[in-house]
């Protein structure tokens, strides 16, 4: 028993969670937008890769802070909505704050603390908590076992850190995108967005570098950043955002669109 519980967290199993169930977000936000917009658009949250952070970051804190409550239905259900609710909020803060971008907005919805979270998405990460950790989770670690039995385990270990340096990379490479696309967009729009300043010093000292505007105009362009991310909202000073998508008409913010959600 101590042997499994010890296999269950050690690093790599860590790891593993946060690929798998970054992934999995990806999957299920992307079948929502078609499910409930419509739209086949991407639902991703780095720029190259098929992840939704959001949620491995939250799978993970449930895991690792609940997986002792797994007898007792209520319990899961009132600590996922707890733990998940202080993820999301904190993940919210972080991406608006240290990132500058605003990724979601719950401000129209009953019961919402600052837009970054509400009642009725805590109360999805409490049902998701209690289908996390009674059925998919043992799924996985099944399936990460059988892995385990298959293949030598140093190779397997250096998978996990490979495809985990690729994400980190990925992250910091949409971060330096995303800045610089909303820092182009907010300048070029007159935008009176709340970090208007830090905006325009990245766009006057960095953006507008010759190596580094001839790289953003190639690779993160509008073409790439709004297909990317159709929902990129851009904060002003009186605390409302606009959608950056807005600003370039041009350029269809998804993949394909059904045809009775265009009437």
């Amino acid at each position: 028993m101590e042997k499994v519980k010890e296999e269950k967290i050690n690093i790599y199993r860590i790891l593993a969670y946060f690929i798998i169930y970054s992934i999995v977000g990806f999957i299920v936000e992307t079948l929502y937008a078609l499910v409930v917009y419509g739209t086949l658009e991407s639902r991703q949250g780095f720029l190259y890769g098929p992840f939704c952070p959001i949620y491995g970051v939250g799978a993970l804190a449930i895991i690792l802070t609940l997986k002792n409550l797994q007898l007792d239905v209520h319990k899961l259900f009132i600590g996922g909505f707890l733990v998940g609710g202080v993820t999301e909020y904190l993940v919210s803060l972080i991406g608006e704050y240290v990132l500058n971008v605003n990724w979601w907005d719950y401000s129209d919805r009953f019961l919402n603390i600052n837009g970054r979270v509400c009642f009725a998405f805590c109360c999805f990460w409490g049902v998701l908590t209690v289908y996390l950790l009674k059925v998919l989770n043992p799924h996985i670690d099944k399936i990460i076992d059988k892995i385990k039995a298959k293949f030598n385990i140093n190779i397997l270990k250096k998978v996990v850190l490979i495809v985990t340096i690729l994400m980190l990379i990925d992250g910091v490479i949409t971060c330096i995108a995303e800045n610089l696309f909303i820092a182009k967009t907010v300048v070029e729009n007159n935008l009176p967005a709340k970090s208007e300043d830090l905006y325009r010093n990245i766009y006057d000292n960095i953006y507008m570098n010759k190596y580094i505007k001839h790289h953003a105009d190639k690779f993160w362009n509008e073409w790439v950043m709004i297909k990317v991310y159709p929902n990129l909202r851009i904060v002003l000073k009186d605390d409302t955002f606009v959608y950056a998508k807005d600003y370039y008409k041009y350029v269809k913010p998804y993949y394909y669109k059904f045809e009775k959600y265009n009437r």
